[in-house]
């Protein structure tokens, strides 16, 4: 079978594509002009240049394929013109959908996010059940997900075999940008990471999420969704785990979150209004940081066979790909003294 992978370059989409071609599939990859492919690199893939928010380039990309998987997405908490987060994720997924659906594919996997999900009223780890208002979502990401996700559903109504994947918070090598979740590792690594919040979020291993969406093309039922995840965690915790594994101190200071929502204000004021660059304190994640982000990926155990590797590894294999690719500043280099480099797998 020959599939289309969009997103391919990135963190979640590149893993994926490791996954397929380890289980025999075909791939081709959807490549913006420009984009950065090394995390393509070596891999046997047929490359097809198109842009999800250009429809005129997907049809062709689409061409001889039986199954697209859908993972490209603008995963940011801040962008100089918000409208363009809506344009990659929501009218992205209704371009590339409504492509799949003229190119009749068998399978259609889309890759949501628990960002799409909402939190029980009486606290509590969310399910795929727990019901989600556009709004109750913090942020244009959040809103982004939750309303591109309304079109994935509107197309499986309308008779596409989609399937919907909602990964938590993969860490793990291949973070090229990095994303917000791997920017939480890399500060912890560079020291850039002197307190913490008082909440906690779900943590899985990349690898184990590829593994989940390549099971959903096989087993996933159609109009389903299927969290992705594994563990859930407070901050603390996981700085402690990655303090364990790397031999740097913990951050010992909990801020408060009045605190840190006037701090990250005023950076954005900074940063992000005037400066128009990206704030150091992401406004809406400090936001989104007042309710922890606990979820309960047993539906996608049970019925995807989603592998649960513990999240130590996930952790060591995420700074592992950091420092071996110059992401740690070299005096903080010196410092590291990483416990599970063993477990990394090279990326």
């Amino acid at each position: 079978m020959k599939v289309l992978v969009t997103g391919a370059t990135g963190f979640i989409g590149s893993n994926v594509v490791r996954e397929l071609l380890a289980s025999g599939y075909q791939v081709r990859a959807l490549v913006r002009p420009g984009s950065n492919t090394v995390n393509l690199d070596g891999l046997d893939v047929e490359l097809a240049r198109g842009d999800i928010t250009e429809p005129s380039t997907l049809g062709p990309a689409l061409q001889g394929c039986q199954a697209l998987f859908h993972v490209a997405a603008a995963y940011t908490l801040w962008h100089r013109t918000p409208s363009a987060i809506y344009r990659a994720n929501v009218q992205g997924t209704e371009n590339i959908l409504s492509a799949a659906s003229a190119a009749r594919l068998e399978r259609v996997v889309y890759t949501s996010s628990v960002a799409a999900i909402g939190h029980p009223a009486g606290g509590g780890p969310g399910t795929e059940a727990t019901p989600a208002r556009l709004g109750h979502m913090v942020g244009h990401y959040k809103r982004s997900k939750y309303l591109a996700e309304q079109v994935a559903l509107k197309f499986a109504r309308q008779g596409l075999p989609v399937v919907i994947v909602n990964p938590s918070t993969p860490l793990g090598p291949g973070d090229i940008k990095p994303t917000p979740t791997g920017r939480i590792v890399l500060d912890f690594l560079n020291g850039r990471m002197p307190a913490y919040l008082n909440t906690g979020l779900n943590v899985v291993h990349v690898r184990d999420v590829a593994r989940g969406h390549v099971s959903a093309l096989n087993k996933g039922k159609e109009g389903e969704r299927y969290i992705l995840g594994h563990q859930n965690v407070t901050l603390s915790d996981l700085f402690q785990r990655l303090a364990s594994i790397t031999g740097l101190r913990a951050p010992g200071v909990r801020l408060p979150v009045g605190l840190a929502l006037a701090l990250a204000g005023l950076d954005y004021a900074i940063e992000g209004w005037l400066l128009r660059r990206e704030p150091r304190i992401p406004l809406e994640g400090v936001r989104m940081a007042r309710q922890p982000m606990y979820f309960d990926s047993s539906k996608a155990v049970r019925e995807l066979d989603l592998p649960q590797t513990p999240i130590e590894e996930a952790l060591a294999d995420a700074a592992s790909w950091f420092l071996e690719r110059g992401y740690v500043t070299p005096s903080r280099q010196t410092r590291l003294r990483l416990k599970a480099t063993e477990q990394a797998r090279p990326v």
